[in-house]
């Protein structure tokens, strides 16, 4: 449930510029302490840009975007990392090399905002891999894990940076229905009982609209909504975007 005062992240008329292509257009939104936010659109409407904007990938063009009231548009990666913001990525990449337990401790390392031993490293990876509902085990490797596992372990790395803000990138993707279930109830699980804000960015309504407390939802790198996920299901412009105008549908 979405908490009172302040938002812990406020976007303010966010706009993003490709040469002369503006990919996102004065986006604003905000999102409460303790808040699950839905950042909705088709493929193309400007949501990972958006994304990528606050989370360090890309520098916006213009407008602001604050955590806890300080601003960290056009700060690096690594340096909104150790603000308190941890991502996943849509195409999981880990190290094929390492155990699952040593992936999530370098994760624990980058996301520190300073020095910690290996020691405290691999207690906040253990913890991570356990709400991830993977094993901690040394010997644990990436072998045989498959598109749930390895976005499990992918979300494992994020939560071991200790975020305040996690921004999960389309989390649903390569799943079949019964993963997207368990993938939505475990981000649910992790606001219930860890307090994370959640920012999840993703173009398969369905699933999602059961879990998030507010929608955002992007057209052509606009906001073209905001509310709440019944209001979302209602509106006639959102069901434009994602079924074409009414002429078009199938009878």
């Amino acid at each position: 449930m979405a908490g009172g005062g302040a938002p812990l992240l406020q976007v303010e008329e966010l706009t993003k510029r490709f040469g002369g292509f503006t990919a996102v257009a004065a986006v604003s939104f905000t999102v409460a302490q303790g808040e699950i936010l839905g950042l909705l659109g088709p493929n193309g409407s400007g949501k990972s840009t958006t994304f990528n904007c606050i989370a360090g990938m890309l520098k916006p063009s213009a407008g602001s975007v604050k955590l806890a009231g300080e601003e960290i548009g056009g700060l690096t990666a690594d340096e909104t990392c150790r603000r308190g913001i941890g991502r996943t990525f849509q195409i999981p990449r880990p190290f094929r090399k390492l155990s699952l337990l040593e992936n999530a401790t370098l994760a624990a390392h980058y996301g520190a905002a300073g020095h910690i031993d290996r020691a405290e490293a691999e207690r906040r990876a253990r913890d991570a891999l356990r709400l991830a509902q993977l094993p901690d085990d040394p010997e644990a490797t990436t072998h045989g894990l498959g598109a749930a596992g390895l976005k499990k372990l992918e979300l494992a790395r994020a939560l071991a940076t200790q975020p305040k803000l996690l921004l999960a990138d389309e989390s649903l993707g390569g799943l079949d229905a019964g993963e997207m279930r368990q993938a939505a109830d475990m981000l649910k699980r992790i606001r219930d009982e860890r307090g994370i804000t959640i920012v999840w960015v993703e173009h398969i309504m369905g699933v999602l609209l059961s879990v998030v407390d507010r929608v955002v939802v992007l057209d052509h790198g606009a906001v073209i909504f905001r509310g709440t996920p019944q209001e979302a299901q209602e509106d006639a412009r959102v069901a434009e975007v994602y079924l074409g105008p009414p002429e078009s549908r199938a009878a």
